[in-house]
């Protein structure tokens, strides 16, 4: 029998703001153990939380960006239970009346758009974190309580770790250009939960569904997914049946172990916080975080596709990095370079000095106008391709124009044919033996005399006009 997976994730993402959900600490990733808390983070007894209106518009914007309706009165709850990192025994989130419903999430696998529907996207403050290599047995450190999250659940829309794989890159790519999380995964700053259960293929009936934890990356949620549906198969063939469980995922191992049998919501006692009031978004504030949403990725894939005829993967590559996707489109914009042009430097040698260098673009001094004048130089015939890379790494580190660096460092191209021919003569005249060879039918001569040529006028001779000159002239021989 042929099965059919049903897929459901849910994505936490840690939102980028100064402090805390509930309290002043800082939230800040990497402190000393314990030393961003207060008695409010820490559950002291007698503290009161008070929400920080950042983490409200993140979430919003999120929502906004993804489809959702955004519920413009909504309310925090207290989500009880009992573990060591949870000091105050229950976990402010948000139960029956999310701040965003029913979003939507385009992606594409192997070109075909598809698409994972959101059922709610909801804010919560994070737990503590369990450390079992600090001292001999366990500390809890409570710097990440309270650090502010936004959980986004999706509906059981998707079929496979491929379809899950690519869902997830564009919901880390949406964070990052709405610029509300910085998308640390080392850090854990996005994390996700995954709900599998199988189905025979053409049933519409769902079965049993695992959740599992514990899942890091989003390769490893690929290799989760694949062992639980492969799992989850054999049992059912088995003549077993499938427990709704939590299981713990181990991506040294490449296994799954029980943790323990799935709670439902009723579980957790969910009530409104009494400390907290509700939360009312306006029509003012409404209209600000409406105004900053950019262009989506989504969007810009397809433009570069349709307008701009890129591949698939290029697409896909400029998509991903907001401030590249942003530099192209400014170097568009200019009408003076096509978009390839722009493309083709931004994803070669661009990319790999920002690699080198591990800097993000706005942390150098290159800008969409800079680009533009340096490509429009090499079109020129003004300098050469390859000079045109070392003023390139000038305008990633000074203030210099192209053309100002092209003066500084003597790049500028000679294309004065007379005195290009010239050049070529004295090099015929000085390679007699290359003049033999090429007579005698050996044609890749010709790429040493334009070596020898390049190298005569220090590499400032137009290579176009040096094969153009050298073809003519040995032509006469």
């Amino acid at each position: 029998m042929k099965y059919q997976a049903v897929i459901g994730l849910e994505v936490h993402a840690e939102l980028s703001t100064e402090s805390k959900i509930y309290c002043s600490c800082s939230a800040k990733f990497g402190a000393d153990i314990n030393t961003h808390t207060c008695p409010v983070c820490t559950g002291m007894p007698g503290a009161l939380p008070v929400l920080n209106k950042q983490v409200v518009h993140y979430a919003a914007k999120m929502g906004l960006a993804t489809g959702c309706t955004v519920n413009r009165l909504c309310k925090a709850d207290r989500k009880n239970y009992f573990y060591p990192d949870l000091p105050k025994a229950y976990q402010i989130s948000q139960f029956d009346v999310p701040i965003c419903e029913n979003g939507e999430v385009f992606f594409y696998v192997d070109g075909e758009k598809k698409s994972c529907r959101l059922e709610r996207i909801h804010f919560e403050e994070d737990a503590g974190k369990l450390l079992h290599d600090e001292i001999d047995g366990t500390v809890v450190d409570f710097n990440r309580c309270g650090v502010p999250l936004i959980e986004m659940v999706t509906k059981p829309d998707l079929h496979s770790s491929a379809e899950a794989k690519e869902f997830l890159e564009m919901i880390k790519t949406t964070l990052s250009y709405l610029d509300i999380c910085d998308c640390k995964m080392e850090e854990g700053s996005i994390r996700c939960d995954v709900n599998v259960s199988i189905r025979p293929e053409g049933s519409n009936e769902f079965g049993t569904r695992v959740e599992m934890k514990n899942i890091n990356t989003f390769s490893g949620a690929v290799r989760a997914i694949d062992y639980e549906i492969a799992r989850q198969i054999e049992v059912v063939e088995n003549g077993g049946t499938i427990q709704q469980e939590t299981r713990r995922w181990d991506d040294v191992k490449l296994k799954n172990t029980v943790m323990r049998t799935k709670e439902d919501a009723q579980d957790y006692r969910y009530f409104p916080d009494p400390d907290l009031i509700a939360v009312e978004i306006d029509d003012e504030w409404y209209k600000q975080i409406e105004s900053e949403i950019p262009e989506l990725p989504i969007s810009r894939y397809e433009r570069y596709l349709n307008e701009y005829g890129m591949t698939a993967m290029e697409s896909r590559q400029l998509m991903d990095s907001y401030s590249k996707a942003s530099l192209l489109d400014a170097a568009a914009a200019s009408g003076k370079v096509k978009p390839k042009a722009a493309a083709n430097w931004i994803l070669s040698d661009i990319s790999k000095y920002l690699n080198d260098k591990e800097l993000e673009l706005e942390n150098t001094k290159l800008t969409a106008e800079k680009l533009v004048d340096l490509i429009c130089l090499i079109d020129a015939g003004t300098i050469s391709g390859a000079a045109g890379k070392k003023v390139l790494v000038q305008l990633f580190e000074t203030d210099e124009t192209a053309e100002q660096i092209v003066e500084r460092l003597g790049l500028k191209q000679v294309s004065d044919e007379g005195a290009i021919l010239t050049l070529v003569k004295q090099v015929l005249d000085s390679n007699p033996k290359s003049i033999e060879d090429y007579k005698a039918g050996k044609k890749n001569v010709t790429g040493f005399l334009v070596g020898q040529c390049m190298k005569a006028s220090k590499g400032q001779g137009n290579p176009q006009i040096i094969n153009k000159l050298l073809a003519q002239e040995l032509a006469k021989l």
